[in-house]
């Protein structure tokens, strides 16, 4: 069955319509004001392609509307939405060519044309007539353009190329604004072939129905053919006057690309009668057309620009915030959610090069007796102080964190040919602490000790912190400052050291 979503079927969704339609017929405060309304609305359930087409044809829109930024935020967000897999999509042909459209707009006219051609392409394969017929119109036109800025020898084999595309794409057209933009660009491919009747014809057609619906890019693009005609034909005064038309009505909609090709044909014809004054005029009109081009590439580089920045400042902050949740701000070190992300990794690495991670747990000694002694602040700078000794004593690439309180871990996973490492390590930590001088932390409050357990094996984490759990419930019950060590399934009770 036949998809009935217009926008698949090669349209854009009716309030998008109604902003070209004002767009086309010069309102520019009321587009504006609509274009607010709608930029922010994609069709529920919209499919990726579908919203990709959406968000770049309102790009074609923004830019026309003068609103740069936005335009390239909308046509980045919708090339980056583009579905390649989806190659025989309308939605993507749709898509590719409002943004070959854009690419002409902006002066980036060798990948206009790479993806006007893709455009037409996919049209194709997706068997969509409606899209076919636009994505033919806008290479057709932008054909027309490259034949009339380049190398004359060069103009007729590309006129004749986008009469072939121009030609097929009426053939196709139900819709009215679609025929009327087809037409215009038809008609000018025929004058470019030298059929200056028939393009005379298409011509006063196109400018009929211009001017029947008040569509001002329609009563552009007619009066421009028709100025076209009459300069072949050497009625340059009459040339002159249409040509001027075209430029007025080409400027009102805000269209630069047209405005930028038909002011330059316009600076042309009044050079060739001698008209300083006319030629000069239109040659500020097309240097301004132009410069908005440059600029409009300039602000979309500093756009990505300061985009960039932005993202990586971001990337920063997420950064520094993902470290700072994983990280205990009394003591410096990982604090339980740090180990948590961290000790996979660790074991995982360990296991894999055949070596047996230990865990340490540390738990500080009636510290509750130190905190009402000396005050909460002294509590403070004596688990300082023990985080410093714990640093000390373990090695760089050992994972160290304050689980609780005032309950320390220690993992370590690079343990070598040492079968007691982790007992080692676990009497390293105890003894620093028994034998560091607490006096200009605590003054004269009972000095803390360490109780610690000590557990190894191929195990997760909270295996392993639970057999040290147990391990060091044995310390503390043994008359703590000590260590005590879980042994695995092979291994014997050991005490390791203790006071």
């Amino acid at each position: 069955m036949e998809q009935r979503d217009p926008l698949v079927a090669g349209q854009i969704p009716r309030l998008d319509r109604e902003v070209r339609a004002l767009l086309n017929a010069g309102r520019l405060p009321e587009a504006n004001s609509l274009f607010d309304e709608v930029v922010t609305k994609v069709s529920p359930g919209a499919d990726r392609w579908v919203r990709s087409a959406v968000l770049v044809n309102r790009a074609v829109m923004a830019w026309r509307l003068g609103r740069i930024p936005l335009a390239l935020e909308l046509a980045a967000e919708g090339w980056t939405d583009l579905d390649a897999e989806r190659a025989d999509s309308p939605a993507v042909a749709q898509t590719m060519g409002s943004l070959g459209y854009l690419m002409e707009g902006i002066g980036n006219r060798r990948a206009a044309l790479d993806m006007l051609r893709l455009s037409v392409q996919v049209a194709r394969r997706a068997g969509n007539t409606d899209t076919l017929a636009h994505c033919l119109q806008r290479l057709g036109g932008s054909l027309n353009f490259r034949a009339c800025s380049g190398p004359p020898a060069a103009a007729p084999a590309i006129f004749e190329e986008a009469l072939a595309y121009l030609d097929e794409g009426l053939s196709l057209a139900k819709d009215e604004v679609m025929r009327r933009a087809l037409m215009g660009a038809y008609g000018r491919s025929l004058a470019g072939v030298g059929q200056l009747d028939k393009a005379e014809e298409i011509g006063k057609e196109t400018l009929r129905l211009a001017l029947d619906a008040t569509d001002l890019w329609g009563i552009s693009v007619g009066n421009w053919v028709l100025a076209v005609v009459r300069r072949e034909q050497g009625d340059l005064d009459e040339a002159r006057t249409l040509a001027a038309r075209a430029v007025a009505k080409a400027e009102r909609i805000n269209d630069t690309s047209l405005l930028l090709r038909f002011s330059t044909e316009l600076a042309d014809i009044c050079h060739a009668l001698g008209d300083s004054v006319g030629e000069a005029e239109a040659l500020r009109r097309s240097m301004t057309a132009s410069r908005t081009a440059t600029e409009t590439l300039q602000e979309g580089l500093g756009q990505a620009l300061e985009q960039r920045r932005v993202a990586v400042q971001a990337q920063r902050l997420a950064v520094a915030a993902q470290e700072a949740a994983a990280r205990d701000p009394l003591t410096g070190l990982a604090n339980r959610l740090g180990l948590e992300r961290a000790a996979q990794a660790l074991l995982e690495s360990t296991a894999a090069r055949g070596r047996v991670p230990w865990l340490v747990l540390v738990d500080v000694d009636w510290f509750k007796g130190v905190n009402d002694d000396a005050g909460h602040a002294a509590g403070d700078a004596a688990l300082r102080e023990i985080a410093a000794l714990l640093r000390r004593e373990c090695r760089s690439d050992d994972l160290v964190a304050r689980w609780a309180g005032d309950e320390f871990v220690v993992l370590l996973g690079d343990t070598g040919p040492n079968m007691d490492v982790g007992p080692n390590v676990a009497e390293r930590i105890r003894a620093a602490v028994d034998g560091h001088d607490w006096t200009m932390v605590l003054g004269a409050v009972r000095r803390p000790t360490v109780s610690i357990g000590v557990a190894a094996g191929p195990a997760k984490l909270d295996q392993l912190f639970a057999a040290a759990d147990m391990a060091l419930y044995r310390a503390k019950r043994h008359g703590r400052n000590r260590v005590e060590v879980e042994p695995s399934v092979d291994e014997v009770p050991e005490i390791v050291s203790g006071n």
